[in-house]
């Protein structure tokens, strides 16, 4: 069985990375890292007229009116360059916050561990932040807050206009969430590919090295296989292949990250390589709602239930639980 994107998926795909690399390619992001993390105001309301935040809302809304796919490959495009901001809280406020789905108005929330990202340059908060104490982040793109436990309380349930049967905040969060985790993986992967081609040791480049070949093709099987369940996930619309899907990107990026610096040997740890950013963003992404753990949790408990497979069906039919237009018929490799 074979997913293929669709020809307007694939240009969609494309439009968003050719848009992201004028204007948050490498050079951009190193500027970012040094003045530290402000919000470009000017690329957030230019991600709104491109569609980014409106991707899902109802064209008779304002909207785009694509489905969970189609959002999925955009996330995946932003999770590559490493795009800073509270992108899928405003994604998700989209039909629901004023000025959101432009762009005009930034929306950060607070998540069910209490963490709120972005919360000096947001202009709406979902959720209860009061008492927010600021944390030393490890990522210098992600400025962290968390709430006192006695003031987290779930995610808001924020489902734009025209999304009866949508999915819940949660497990839309963790999905999209898998979506970036799943672009810093593939990122980190050709990055090592790249470096393992010119860096040469012993009179050859270290690609043609046994051990360096190895951590290559482990990187690249965690990437391809946690772009099967993402994408899967996004068709589904399930919450159990969600928290797969989550897992597999979260360990695609992790350990990706970790074998990329791996490849790059010492000059991976200086500050001037982008592989710790990579690392950094993946470490500070697995501490979100939908984490390891609550993952886990729900597909034990979805196996002691003895529940099958929801998503097959679904999946066939080319419609997912929050009616969106799946496109992608069984599989997910892409060509």
């Amino acid at each position: 069985m074979d997913f293929q994107l669709t020809d307007d998926q694939r240009a969609l795909k494309t439009g968003v990375r050719e848009l992201l690399a004028a204007r948050f390619g490498r050079e951009r992001l190193r500027v970012a890292v040094d003045e530290g993390p402000r919000l470009d105001r000017a690329l957030w309301r230019e991600l709104g007229e491109a569609g980014f935040f409106a991707l899902r809302l109802p064209e008779a809304d304002g909207g785009v009116g694509l489905g969970l796919p189609e959002a999925v490959l955009a996330f995946e495009e932003a999770g590559r360059v490493l795009l800073p901001g509270p992108l899928i809280a405003t994604h998700l406020a989209a039909g629901v916050v004023d000025g959101a789905a432009t762009g005009e108005t930034v929306v950060t929330a607070v998540d069910g561990g209490g963490l709120v990202v972005w919360l000096a340059e947001a202009d709406v908060v979902r959720g209860d932040a009061s008492g927010a104490e600021p944390l030393r982040p490890v990522d210098p793109l992600t400025p962290l807050h968390r709430v006192p436990v006695s003031g987290v309380a779930e995610p808001p349930d924020v489902r734009p206009v025209g999304s009866t049967g949508a999915l819940p905040t949660a497990p839309l969060t963790s999905l999209f969430t898998a979506a970036e985790q799943l672009g810093t993986a593939a990122r980190a992967c050709d990055t090592a590919v790249q470096h393992a081609r010119t860096r040469e040791q012993f009179g050859q480049p270290i690609g043609a090295f046994q051990a360096v070949k190895h951590l290559c093709a482990q990187m690249l099987v965690r990437v391809e296989l946690a772009r099967a369940a993402v994408y899967a996930a996004a068709v589904t619309a399930d919450p159990v292949d969600i928290a797969a899907a989550r897992l597999l990107a979260d360990e695609a990026a992790v350990r990706g990250a970790r074998d990329c610096l791996q490849v790059h040997g010492g000059m991976g740890f200086t500050w001037e390589s982008d592989v710790h950013l990579y690392l950094k963003r993946a470490w500070t992404r697995t501490r979100r709602t939908g984490s390891a753990t609550e993952s886990e949790e729900l597909l034990a408990a979805d196996l002691v239930s003895g529940a099958g497979p929801q998503g097959s069906v679904q999946a066939r039919s080319g419609k997912g639980r929050d009616g969106c237009r799946g496109s992608w018929h069984t599989g997910i490799t892409e060509r």
